[in-house]
């Protein structure tokens, strides 16, 4: 049965279900930053999902990837699945930009969280909400 690990409950905001992933938005307003979650229990890699789970989990990174790049305008994405301090199989995408707060480095370990006050985080989710209304599931 899949659990939402208490970290990633913690600092992240639902936004939604798609058909593999839990879509989560990171509390940080420093960088329009997604997370998806796998909803596979004891999932630690991406090679641990099965072949068809692996080409969903693409389909919706790379929607994720381009709602950065259209939305917000990205230089670069960063894409990765860490794990080393939550091993819940999570992949981060960061919408990076040259100007911002821990540019050229990781975005990991470099400041503080600077959380959105509950209205800007209420009307992001609303925002990415809109943009993929048709690919997800909003009930929670």
């Amino acid at each position: 049965m899949f659990e939402l690990h208490e970290a990633l409950a913690r600092d992240c905001a639902f936004v939604g279900d798609f058909p593999l992933c839990r879509l989560l938005l990171m509390n940080d307003q420093q960088y329009p930053w997604l997370i998806l979650v796998p909803r596979r229990p004891e999932k630690r890699e991406i090679c641990d999902l099965s072949d068809e789970d692996q080409l969903q989990y693409l389909a919706e990174s790379n929607l994720c990837c381009a709602i950065l790049r259209s939305e917000f305008g990205a230089e670069k994405l960063n894409v990765a699945a860490l794990g080393n301090m939550v091993p819940q199989l999570h992949i981060h995408h960061v919408a990076r930009f040259s100007n911002d707060a821990a540019w050229p480095k990781p975005v990991w370990g470099q400041r503080p969280a600077q959380p959105y006050s509950p209205e800007e985080l209420q009307a992001l989710i609303v925002q990415f909400r809109q943009l993929i209304p048709e690919r997800i599931d909003f009930n929670f």
